[in-house]
């Protein structure tokens, strides 16, 4: 793998590291944290942009995304992390959270699944472990918050941010992944070795998937701030020099078996295919002959089946149905939370007026060109769809926006039915 490119403000431009030897930041209390990361993110994807290290949005995504990996000094200078190992230990003890705490123990692995009970970690070594939580974004404001700072890439593409703490030592082993990732450093270091190695040979009876033979071509130090955007199916390492946290901004790239699989479900369940089929249209064979070989599969059968399906025909609107339901879809563990004191939709109105609205942390909102998708449902585009799009786009209308807004009735009782279902909250900020 040639020297990849790393963009800094500091001068370093090469693929060594010196060290700066950061302390180990202090638990940051959430508010500040908002208020930092809410910094304008431009839409014009020819935008320089210090995440990206100086390079704008189009830049990154016509010379890396997909195809090389890049490391970025100082994307975020002032990034301490969303929270600290106490309040992510205690997210790993919640219900619906989806954590993992992966031990080595004399070069074995081993992974347990929470939640957890907080003696658990009192039981831990003081080294070589990692606690992993899945969706932060889903629970933290900030998270949610930094996540915006992504919005140059398509929000179907997301898959969550994970947020992971360890001590000395602590990792999950050279692996790869098949999606796209950006690691961004929290507080403490981290070193992160790489590699293109086409050799992904896993580690048999591994419990997690650990490369046999991971072949280190480069390495860094990351610190806090820093950042590593890395494609699928680079190889990769992170190990903490000291305790450390990591956030990983991770991006879905679904294989053409699972895309295939469930378009061909979601025809025969919602598409064009289940409109077309009868009730009674079924598998007739009233010309069957006696047979003297009951298990062989009969050529009638065969030919009558593949008639069937030679017939199925899909357009360009059942796959925009498709994707807009399939990529947003909650997960499975993912539950909404409807208001313990909600308010009329007058009461509504009145407190959106001043505050504005935005999207619970949960919820998914996307659309084509005809329909827009919440949580995975399907639904027409309103005649006034602008508001729509907007809150797709932003996640939240601000108030005085909203003010603008306001006269359409219909757009006030459609949010104020989603605000009931808890998909949408009073506030454009949390």
């Amino acid at each position: 793998m040639a020297c990849i490119p790393v963009i800094t403000g500091k001068a370093r431009n090469d693929c060594t590291v010196t060290p700066l030897h950061l302390p180990l930041s202090v638990a940051q209390s959430l508010l500040p944290i908002v208020t930092f990361i809410r910094t304008l993110t431009p839409n014009d994807p020819m935008t320089k942009i210090q995440l990206l290290g100086g390079i704008s949005p189009d830049h990154f995504l016509r010379d890396h995304w997909q195809k090389k990996p890049l490391l970025i000094r100082e994307a975020l200078p002032d990034f301490r992390g969303l929270l600290d190992a106490a309040e992510l230990i205690d997210l790993a003890c919640q219900e619906d959270a989806q954590s993992r705490l992966v031990i080595r123990r004399n070069g074995r692995w081993e992974v347990r699944h929470g939640p957890f009970a907080p003696r658990a970690f009192a039981r831990l070594p003081k080294k070589d472990w990692t606690l992993l939580v899945q969706d932060v974004n889903h629970f933290l404001p900030a998270a949610r918050e930094l996540l915006l700072k992504f919005n140059f890439i398509p929000h179907s593409r997301l898959d969550d941010l994970m947020v992971s703490y360890a001590p000395e030592e602590g990792g999950v082993g050279p692996h790869f992944d098949s999606y796209d990732v950006f690691l961004l450093q929290g507080t403490g270091r981290r070193r992160w070795r790489i590699s293109g190695q086409k050799d992904r040979t896993l580690v048999a009876a591994a419990p997690l998937k650990i490369l046999q033979d991971f072949r280190p071509e480069q390495e860094w130090v990351l610190e806090p701030g820093d950042m590593l955007y890395l494609p699928p199916h680079i190889a990769h390492d992170g190990v903490a020099l000291g305790e450390c946290m990591t956030c990983s901004i991770g991006f879905r790239s679904p294989s053409a078996r699972e895309l295939i699989g469930q378009f061909l479900y979601h025809l025969a369940e919602r598409g064009s295919v289940a409109q077309q089929a009868r009730e009674d249209d079924r598998y007739r064979d009233p010309r069957q002959d006696a047979v003297k070989h009951p298990a062989r599969l009969p050529d009638g059968l065969i030919e009558q089946v593949g008639a069937i399906l030679a017939r199925i025909r899909w357009s360009e609107r059942d796959i925009v149905s498709f994707l807009g339901s399939y990529l947003g879809e909650p997960k499975a563990h993912v539950v909404f939370e409807a208001p313990e004191r909600p308010a009329n939709e007058a009461a509504f109105v009145k407190k959106a007026l001043r505050h504005g609205v935005r999207l619970d942390r949960k919820t998914t909102l996307l659309y084509g060109k005809d329909s827009y998708f919440l949580n995975g449902e399907e639904d027409r585009l309103p005649r006034s769809k602008k508001w729509l799009l907007e809150l797709a786009d932003a996640r939240r209308l601000e108030g005085k926006r909203f003010v603008t807004l306001s006269a359409d009735s219909s757009m006030t009782a459609l949010l104020h039915e989603w605000y009931l279902a808890g998909w949408v909250r009073i506030g454009a900020s949390a």
